[in-house]
């Protein structure tokens, strides 16, 4: 704890910034080398300062290529007295966002590092293989000084593996979210090693997706330097990642142990194992992993998944067709029936999807969305019960109606059958995607087949007997706890990352739906009870009264979104740019000039919220698009524009026809962004950029990411175009945004003005721009 106490009273570490490349640096080549000095004989330790320049594209947030130029990597390798020719990599990053003290992403992790590099440093026993400690000073620049390690170190030739540590949430557990990739050992050698487990390949496969707005080191290390790794992250408390309430004192000792005892045991176990030499061998496929609670790790190759998946489903379909076919002379009449219950099912899942969507459109409409954002609880009550309610509803009126007069026992049976016939299909359709993740079908088909196999004779008599209950509990008991304790994983990470996705996203839309989807799946054998039990009015009366009460309080505004809680903070999201602009024409005349603050508020209620403390900042949003501008005439950062519905979006950018065009921007900040958008029948051929081949941004634009360290030498590119003729009003419209994240020049008297009038319950991070737009 005392090196994140350390790390954390620097204050902000923003790329660029002396506090990030000269005090946060010190700080660590100070304790690495009062590590060294305690060493013992069994091992060397030598340390290098790497100032990388180099540039690469990428397709995140839309596609867009990263320049980084003197940024600052720490790096450290511990090996054995007579060296080692393989090594094993440790990854976390020091510098953290604008404004934020960065405890959680990533002080948190730099401290685990250090103290384990000390813990080995120490230890009398000689490990196999180097390990190597980068501390990365410039990870918020998306990705870069682990480009600049991978692709220009020495060192990095050596790098078999490695572990990434980072952040999505404040303290708690660290969750195991990336393997591979195809690197089944790997996993293994956290099953075997980790003391403490949490990890799943749903959450994987769910984060590979690209649904959750956010990306790590291991994407550098898998794509630019061919290297298999694990990813881990704190989850818990996202509500406060990346603002100014991630301070040390919000991390728990515990975690902070819980995770040491974790890496230093997968490190351990992987600078010591032979397969480490040859991991290239060892790349056979996916891996299908998931924990137990938390007290063991399940894994096994996704091939063997894949035979069991496809067996377990087999038998399945055979238990059904015996049942259809148990009497010849009525199995069309079975089919029949089977059919009609799995139609009703869906068609039960259909309505209540439709039905909770529409209430979640409707709480958006009238400005009420995220009500739960600080009272999860809301969030059940409203869209859960509306789910529960609503299934209930549907099949107690296919009972009373469309199943007038009917065995109750059948229909219980039918009902059964046909929710294993869904998880069957399910199951043999995950299976044949390719989805690791269909081993969560494999246990909601197992295991209830094999109670209702156990309790035929129970399932069979009149009436639900409290035996029978008890012993379908039972039996169902392993798959419900699996599937609640992973929806708690679910939901405690993305109900924070609503807060943070943007204003075109409807958040209300996304947590209904997840919330319909694990009401669906909890229930989907327990709709048989609708037509087993008498009558279940009194349960939908109940829920339907939940419903309508919490409604009514959400709809009237009592349950406010954001929290300003000391203890406990759930703050709103606001940045603000005190922006400068001028545009040229082709002549480099100063066409327009203006300047305002821009605001930008990062969850779906934009600044509605905001605006009866300060009324007036209604005015200084409503800049329209400038046409003939990149990205509308605004400083965007990242191009995150597609995520905002507060502007609509046009890119430009042009350069002279046909030609190679050098500029020199000989005096910027350590942030820039550059935009380029060629005119109609011009074309932006190749560029000193990335691989050299242009990559467009989501809107068929080009963004380039510039960053630099303490000091940089001018930046110079060239880009070329193609263009069928000479234009009067040039070929390419080229802008770029100079942002101080840092120093001084950070925030004029009227940003500090406007800051000091937002409501406690919001974090706005507030800083300097220019934007220059030039036509070519």
């Amino acid at each position: 704890r005392e090196y994140l106490d350390n790390i954390t009273a620097i204050g902000p570490r923003t790329v660029g910034s002396p506090e990030n490349e000269v005090l946060t640096v010190n700080y660590l080549l100070e304790q690495i080398r009062g590590i060294a000095r305690e060493s013992t004989e069994a091992h060397k330790i030598a340390v290098d300062i790497q100032r990388p320049t180099g540039s690469f594209s990428i397709d995140f947030l839309g596609g867009f290529t990263s320049y980084y130029a003197n940024i600052t990597n720490v790096i450290v390798k511990l090996e054995p007295r007579n060296g080692a020719k393989h090594a094993v990599l440790s990854n976390c990053h020091f510098d953290s966002v604008p404004n934020t003290p960065g405890a959680s992403d990533d002080a948190v992790s730099c401290a685990v590092m250090l103290e384990i590099l000390n813990t080995l440093s120490k230890s009398s026993e000689s490990l196999q293989h180097a390990v190597i400690f980068l501390f990365n000073g410039a990870e918020e620049n998306i990705l870069q000084a682990s480009h600049g390690f991978i692709t220009q170190h020495e060192w990095a030739k050596s790098v078999r593996a490695f572990i990434n540590l980072e952040a999505a949430g404040v303290g708690g557990k660290e969750l195991v979210f990336q393997t591979g990739p195809e690197n089944p050992w790997l996993v293994q050698a956290y099953v075997v090693a980790a003391k403490h487990p949490f990890a799943s390949v749903v959450a994987q496969e769910i984060f590979q997706s690209g649904i959750i707005p956010a990306d790590t080191d291991f994407r550098i290390y898998r794509d630019f330097g061919n290297v298999p790794g694990i990813d881990l992250a704190f989850i818990e408390n996202g509500y406060i990642y990346h603002t100014e309430y991630d301070t040390s004192d919000r991390i728990l000792t515990d975690s902070i142990q819980r995770a040491g005892d974790n890496i230093l045991a997968v490190l351990k176990y992987l600078a010591t194992s032979e397969k480490l030499a040859k991991s290239f061998e060892y790349q056979h496929g996916n891996v299908v992993f998931f924990d137990v609670l938390g007290l063991f790790v399940l894994a096994y190759p996704a091939r063997i998944g894949t035979i069991m998946n496809y067996v377990t489903a087999a038998i399945a379909f055979i238990y059904l067709s015996k049942k259809v076919l148990q009497s010849k002379t009525r199995a069309v009449h079975n089919l029949k029936k089977l059919l009609t219950a799995f139609g009703l099912t869906l068609t039960s899942w259909v309505c209540t999807l439709v039905a909770v969507l529409t209430v979640a459109v409707f709480v958006s409409l009238i400005g009420r969305a995220l009500s739960w954002y600080t009272h999860f609880y809301v969030s059940v009550s409203l869209y859960g019960s509306a789910a529960a309610a609503k299934l209930i509803l549907v099949h107690m009126l296919a009972k009373k109606f469309f199943y007038k007069n009917m065995n109750e026992q059948y229909l219980g049976d039918t009902f059964f059958d046909a929710s294993l016939m869904i998880w069957s299909i399910a199951l043999a359709v995950m299976t044949l995607m390719g989805l690791c993740s269909a081993f969560i079908c494999t246990l909601w088909v197992a295991f209830p087949l094999l109670t209702k196999l156990m309790i035929y004779k129970e399932f069979n008599q009149k009436g639900a007997t409290m035996k029978f209950i008890v012993m379908y509990m039972l039996g169902m008991f392993v798959p419900y706890l699996y599937m609640l304790y992973l929806s708690w994983t679910v939901f405690e990470m993305f109900t924070p990352v609503m807060g943070r996705s943007g204003s075109e996203i409807p958040p209300d839309l996304v947590l209904a739906g997840f919330i319909v989807i694990f009401t669906m799946i909890l229930s989907s054998y327990f709709i048989n009870f609708i037509y087993l039990v008498k009558s279940t009015k009194t349960t939908l009366v109940t829920l339907t009264t939940v419903f309508v009460v919490t409604l009514i309080l959400v709809c009237s505004g009592i349950f406010f979104p954001y929290s300003s809680d000391a203890a406990n903070p759930k703050p709103k999201r606001v940045f603000l740019q005190h922006t400068s602009r001028r545009f040229h024409d082709v002549e480099g005349n100063v066409i327009k000039s203006d300047s305002g603050i821009w605001i930008n508020g990062f969850d779906y209620n934009g600044i509605s919220h905001i605006t009866p403390h300060v009324p007036e900042i209604n005015d200084t949003i409503r800049t329209p698009c400038e046409e003939q501008a990149p990205f509308c005439g605004l400083p965007w950062i990242l191009p995150v524009h597609f995520m905002f519905r507060l502007v609509k979006q046009v890119v430009i950018l042009p350069l002279p026809a046909g030609a190679s065009r050098h500029v020199s921007v000989s005096a910027g900040p350590s942030h820039m962004s550059l935009y380029v958008r060629p005119h109609e029948g011009s074309a932006l051929s190749s560029w000193s950029l990335g691989d050299g081949t242009p990559v467009a941004s989501l809107g068929g634009d080009y963004f380039v990411f510039y960053s630099h360290g303490l000091q940089a030498a001018p930046w110079r590119f060239w880009v070329e175009l193609t263009a069928p003729e000479e234009r009067s009003d040039g070929i390419v419209s080229l802008a770029i945004a100079a942002h101080y994240f840092f120093g001084e020049d950070q925030k004029s008297p009227q940003l500090y003005a406007l800051l000091e009038r937002f409501p406690n319950w919001t974090f706005s991070s507030g800083w300097s721009c220019t934007y220059d737009l030039f036509v070519f």
